[in-house]
Order: C-alpha cells, then sequence, then structure tokens
C-alpha cells in the first residue's frame, strides 16, 4: 500500500466516529418494517424524479422496482453526493452510477463530462453498452469506450472528431489519452470507478488512477462501487472523495445471490467431457459459459463441442479484442460451469 501523503490532496483527516455513526445509520433496519423488501417493492424508479426518457428506456428493459442498492444509493446519486457502494453482484451497482450521471447530464458542447473506470477491457465494453441501452432516447448523448489492445490512434480521432460527453475505459489507456492531451477532463463533473478495489490494491493501477485524478477539476462527484471492499482499502477510496455516503454488505452471507444454484461434482480427469455432454443434454439453457483453466483447455473444449453439436465459441487471452466484445455483446448467459 503506498503512503496516504502520496494519495490525494484532500484533507486527511480520518472522521472515525462520524462514518462510524453514519454506516450503522444506513445498515439500521428500519423500524415497523418487517424485513428489507417492503420498503422497496412499494417504490418504482418514477420515486426517484427521473427524466421522462430515461423511464422511458428502464420500462422498455423491463425494470419495474429498483433493488436494494438501487433504492438506497440513486436518490443520493443524482443530488451529487459522492457514493461508496459494496454491494453483491446482479445488484444493480451499475445502473446506479449510470441513471444518476445521466439525470445529471445537460450537455452544452463536446466535452467530457463523465469518466467511468474500470480493470478490464471487456467491463468497460459492457457499462458502454448500458449507458447506450439507458440513454436511448437521449439522441445528444454520446458515449465512447476506450481500452487497450486497440490502436489507440482510433481513440484520439474520436475525442478530435466526434468528442464523447461520457467517456468509459481502463485506466492504462484512459493515462495515455490524458498524456498525451488527447482527452481533456477540464470539464469533467462525475468520476467514477466500478470495481474500484481492484483497481486501487494494485499499486501500478493505483498509480495510473492517481494521476487521472489529479487532471480532473476538484468540485465533481466521485462514486466507487464494488461487490468485494475489504476494510484495508475502505480508507483509500475515501482519500478520493468529500463526506460519501457508505453502503456495506458485510455479511458473507448476504453475498450470495439469491436464486443462485450451486453443485459440485468429483470427477477424474478422464469423466469430466463425458459427464459435462450429459449435464448439457439434461439442463435446460440459453446460454451457458464454461469456465476452463488454460487457452489449450479452452480451444479444444470448444472444438469437441461444436464436433458434439453444442454451437461453442473459445474466448481467451489470444483472441483479437474485437472478437472477445462480439461475443460478450451478443451473449446473455443463463448458466456457469467451472470445469
Amino acid at each position: 500500500m503506498a503512503d496516504a501523503d502520496d494519495l490525494l490532496d484532500y484533507e486527511d483527516e480520518e472522521q472515525t466516529e462520524q462514518n462510524a455513526t453514519e454506516t450503522s445509520a444506513v445498515a439500521e433496519p428500519k423500524k415497523g418494517v418487517k424485513g428489507t423488501y417492503v420498503s422497496i417493492h412499494s417504490s418504482g424508479f418514477r420515486d426517484f424524479l427521473l427524466k421522462p426518457e430515461i423511464l422511458r428506456a428502464i420500462i422498455d428493459c423491463g425494470f419495474e422496482h429498483p433493488s436494494e442498492v438501487q433504492h438506497e444509493c440513486i436518490p443520493q446519486a443524482v443530488l451529487g453526493m459522492d457514493i461508496l457502494c459494496q454491494a453483491k453482484s446482479g445488484m444493480g451497482k451499475t445502473a446506479v452510477f449510470v441513471l444518476a450521471t445521466l439525470q445529471q447530464l445537460e450537455p452544452t458542447e463536446n466535452v467530457v463530462y463523465v469518466l467511468v473506470m474500470c480493470h478490464t477491457r471487456e467491463l468497460a465494453f459492457q457499462i458502454s453498452k448500458e449507458y447506450e441501452r439507458f440513454s436511448k432516447y437521449m439522441p445528444t448523448i454520446k458515449v465512447g469506450v476506450f481500452f487497450g489492445g486497440l490502436p489507440i490512434t482510433k481513440d484520439e480521432e474520436l475525442l478530435k472528431n466526434n468528442c464523447p460527453h461520457i467517456v468509459v475505459g481502463t485506466p492504462g489507456r484512459i493515462l495515455a489519452l490524458v498524456r498525451s492531451k488527447k482527452l481533456n477532463l477540464k470539464h469533467l463533473k462525475h468520476f467514477i470507478l466500478d470495481e474500484c478495489d481492484k483497481m486501487l490494491e494494485l499499486l501500478d493501477m493505483r498509480r495510473d488512477v492517481q494521476e487521472i485524478y489529479r487532471n480532473t477539476p476538484h468540485g465533481k462527484q466521485v462514486m466507487m462501487f464494488s461487490a468485494t471492499l475489504s476494510k484495508d482499502i475502505r480508507p483509500v477510496c475515501k482519500k478520493f472523495m468529500q463526506d460519501p455516503m457508505e453502503v456495506y454488505v458485510d455479511d458473507e452471507a448476504k453475498l450470495t445471490l439469491h436464486g443462485l444454484q450451486q453443485h459440485y461434482v468429483k470427477l477424474k480427469e478422464n469423466e469430466k467431457n463425458k459427464k459435462l455432454f450429459e449435464l448439457l443434454d439434461v439442463l435446460e439453457f440459453n446460454q451457458v459459459v464454461i469456465f476452463v483453466k488454460s487457452v489449450q483447455r479452452c480451444v479444444a473444449l470448444a472444438q469437441l463441442l461444436t464436433e458434439q453439436n453444442f454451437p461453442a465459441i473459445g474466448i481467451h487471452q489470444v483472441c483479437p479484442k474485437k472478437k472477445d466484445c462480439h461475443v460478450i455483446n451478443s451473449s446473455r448467459i443463463s448458466k456457469s460451469v467451472f470445469w
């Protein structure tokens, strides 16, 4: 971990007692309400007073009621408050910052107002698609996604000729564009880290994030989200923020997704393929993702599945980046298998 003095220029005074009080206030259940779902499901996205264009897009996506984390965070996020949030995967953390920033966005010129960073190109691509999905009735909003593995000249041309209002990317590529003066962040209003622990725990990536951060205005909204946020990394996150609203899910049991069934089968190596085919024949699914331990195994299994009349595509580190993104964009996974 780097020294605290190396992080940022915000005041370093730790308001331990105040933060503890705020955290306990957030976690304390409301009196007179049984469980946590009554208050959530009695409200809808209309209660957030979102723009009509955003509400239309939400309805098109089939969403009716906000999740617990959305119910907690969106009302404060749309007001411009800094947010530090830990919530399990599948609870709609991405929608929190996508809806909150779109609600506040009033683009008057071709400059970058929103910067979202994450640790992988696949996640960056997915987030950019979420912005496009929820801004479908906001034709003036432009979204750009930038990550490594593709020519940087195309990114520079886009920023010069058709600068997006919302930039999504990985720290390495974003920093390269900032250093080359191709990406101007002086008008930035929203600074967001998704899976923030992945970026701030690694010192090299944290330094990239810090340098990018220092090229942004002081008076901006900062939001950070993660499925796993250790107590050691929380103070680091708050160095980037000013009096943030904190939402934590500390109970490990709560980090398990409801409705997710997990099964384990112990097999010998030479029995795996036969059992996999049996499962694929019996299970009902739309699409399946199978995780393996090596590129060679990925290639061999994809070929074997295709030969057995199971349409399959292998995704691994040797694949062209455009192919990865095309597959991710067209996939809606219903089942996962670790093989």
